[in-house]
């Protein structure tokens, strides 16, 4: 396996739905007589895909079918995915703590998995009780783990509690410890599933923190699954998105939060242009936001150094319409990246504007890298608030339409959410 640490070959992992134990004592019969014959499991040829969006026929379904991928020492594995992808039944799978229906999965190393809060404890033993036994389940002797005692304690934030049953431990309590053993306890391979979003924000940046510098510093190798992307993109080198139990992109982490972001937020939902229809209940509304390219034609994809134009229209049907002004928060990733404000254009153009229809347009600023950007709407008034609102209204993505090392890569490589040019003066 040389410096791979994982390797997975043809994994899959079958479940039956409906009443547990229903016929599986006729099931089990038949596979081993199947089994005993040298043929093939006949309940592998009739499970079905893993889509709980339709109706299936069959009682089998497929968490994970024919999952093939290696990890290398000291790589950042993050897995992206839906809910019931299949993200969390493989890391089970990695952990060993259930086994797959076929397939193999060979590991190099030591284990530590946080998988759901409190994972390896015993309720009924303290803080301290769990942190030596966790211990010893990872191989380590009673003196490494003293050794790394205070260390955890301290990183948990949970010493005044330490002697206490962590049955009477708090949910944010028990994953503090839980990660913090994990983390700490020089495993090899460190495994860690959504639970880390039970934590405060405090302690999720300490978390990451943590476990990036256990793989830059320790060399040791992480699988995270997150739903959040901005953590996935700032832990992860590599990343894995899964797609009803299958394998749908594999690759550099930035790579695959395209592919995501493509498959599940952009062709599904991708809008540019919104449009309202005029309520007679509603004195001041928006009625359109539309997504524009240079030549004022409506666009949804640009490449990264293409001008990308905002058009914003609203109504006013009464006179007394001072002070109000569109704005729009454009987003990426779940990250707000700036909010524009139609009162920048000039002093004193909004304190009045009279009834009718109104537009503006707005160019963002240039370049913009990859990704898939999100505009909300809004219409506001100082004291008031929102007057109008249009959540999610258009979508657009930035995309290396045409490859130019001096121009798209450039936008690319550059860390940052924007990838800004800023106008430099020698002046020595």
């Amino acid at each position: 396996m040389s410096n791979t640490v994982i390797k997975v070959e043809n994994l899959s992992k079958q479940y039956r739905l409906g009443n547990v134990g229903t016929g599986s004592f006729a099931h089990d019969i038949n596979r081993t007589w199947y089994r005993l014959l040298g043929k093939e499991d006949p309940y592998l040829k009739i499970g079905e895909e893993n889509d709980r969006s339709v109706k299936g026929s069959s009682d089998y379904i497929w968490a994970l079918k024919n999952i093939n991928f290696e990890v290398k020492q000291g790589e950042v594995l993050g897995i992206i995915g839906r809910n019931g992808a299949g993200k969390s039944t493989l890391l089970k799978l990695l952990s060993r703590t259930t086994s797959p229906t076929s397939g193999s999965i060979k590991i190099k190393g030591r284990v530590a998995s946080l998988l759901e809060v409190g994972t390896g404890f015993h309720p009924e033993l303290t803080g301290r009780e769990n942190i030596f036994l966790n211990g010893a389940i990872l191989g380590m002797s009673k003196r490494e783990i003293k050794s790394k005692f205070d260390e955890i304690v301290d990183f948990s934030g949970v010493e005044r509690y330490i002697d206490t049953p962590v049955k009477r431990y708090s949910s944010g309590m028990h994953v503090r410890l839980a990660f913090g053993v994990a983390a700490h306890l020089d495993p090899e391979i460190l495994i860690v599933d959504e639970v880390l979003a039970v934590g405060d924000a405090e302690f999720q940046k300490k978390a990451l923190g943590k476990m990036q510098d256990v793989s830059t510093q320790g060399g040791r190798t992480v699988l995270f699954v997150s739903h959040n992307i901005v953590s996935i993109k700032k832990l992860c080198n590599k990343g894995m998105y899964l797609v009803n139990g299958l394998v749908h992109h594999a690759g550099e982490i930035e790579d695959t939060i395209d592919a995501y972001q493509q498959s599940i937020v952009f062709s599904k939902s991708h809008k540019s242009a919104y449009y309202a229809e005029e309520s007679n209940e509603k004195d001041i509304q928006i009625l359109a936001i539309k997504i524009l390219d240079e030549a004022g034609n409506e666009k949804g994809i640009f490449d990264v150094f293409d001008p990308v134009l905002v058009e914003f229209e609203m109504i006013i049907k009464k006179e007394d319409a001072s002070f109000i002004t569109p704005i729009l928060l454009v987003e990426k990733d779940g990250v707000e990246l700036f909010w524009s404000f139609a009162s920048d254009l000039e002093p004193g153009i909004l304190d009045s504007l009279p009834m009718g229809r109104h537009k503006f347009k707005v160019q963002l600023p240039s370049p913009l890298k990859k990704g898939v950007y999100n505009i909300h709407g809004n219409i506001g008034k100082p004291g008031v608030g929102n007057i109008d609102v249009a959540y999610d209204a258009v979508q657009f993505k930035v995309d290396e339409l045409s490859f130019n090392p001096a121009n798209a890569s450039f936008a690319a490589g550059r860390g940052g959410v924007i990838p800004a040019i800023l106008n430099w003066e020698k002046i020595g």
